[in-house]
């Protein structure tokens, strides 16, 4: 970071863009997996805002840009691990939104859905399900994520033509989704939640003092 402001003297734009999957079921990706993707997705993240904070406050301006994924908004019954690590980079980025906003500080959490890179092939790692009763829920979404790997509809130089666009805004939002399958899911997610809500308000409102 030192070395990146001494070469360009200041920062615009951090972009957190390290990740990976871990694909498989929950019960069956292991204690070391499951720590390292934590801490390539969410506290190698972590770490560049650390480092970038002091900068961009006393400059009072800037844009950070969290890639997260549509995964960290709704889970997929074959990406378990990986869900958590970018719903927790999700809360990350809300929370300094809100932090850094007073400050001149711009946040935004960049959610893609499937897009033509090595993320569904040799960037992710998978654990076989070897457990029958996760065969027709995290097997074949495996097969599907592999079977995608070259064919996804995400486009990444629009992406980062999106995202390029986005930092120039007066005020960016917290959320941006990238492809028409992340913003397809990410609607049905949210009339699901809506209608939870009302259904079972009658059990969770009445729980105050």
């Amino acid at each position: 970071m030192q070395h990146a402001i001494a070469t360009f003297g200041h920062l615009d734009v951090v972009v957190n863009n390290a990740g990976y999957g871990s694909l498989g079921s929950i019960e069956e990706i292991t204690e070391e997996e499951t720590q390292r993707q934590f801490d390539v997705n969410v506290f190698g993240p972590l770490r560049v805002l650390r480092a970038a904070l002091p900068h961009l406050r006393e400059r009072k301006s800037g844009n950070i840009l969290n890639i997260t994924s549509v995964g960290g908004l709704l889970g997929l019954a074959h990406a378990g691990i990986y869900n958590g690590s970018k719903f927790a980079l999700e809360g990350l980025g809300e929370s300094l939104a809100a932090q850094l906003g007073p400050l001149g500080i711009h946040v935004t959490n960049v959610e893609p859905g499937p897009f033509r890179t090595k993320w569904a092939g040799e960037s992710a790692t998978y654990s076989e399900t070897k457990i029958d009763d996760y065969a027709a829920t995290v097997g074949v979404g495996l097969k599907n994520s592999l079977g995608r790997d070259g064919n996804q509809a995400g486009d990444p130089i629009k992406a980062a033509e999106a995202m390029y666009e986005l930092v120039r805004l007066p005020q960016p939002p917290v959320h941006l989704l990238l492809g028409a399958f992340a913003y397809q899911m990410v609607r049905d997610k949210l009339a699901v939640i809506s209608k939870e809500i009302d259904d079972y308000a009658y059990l969770g409102e009445p729980t105050d003092f």
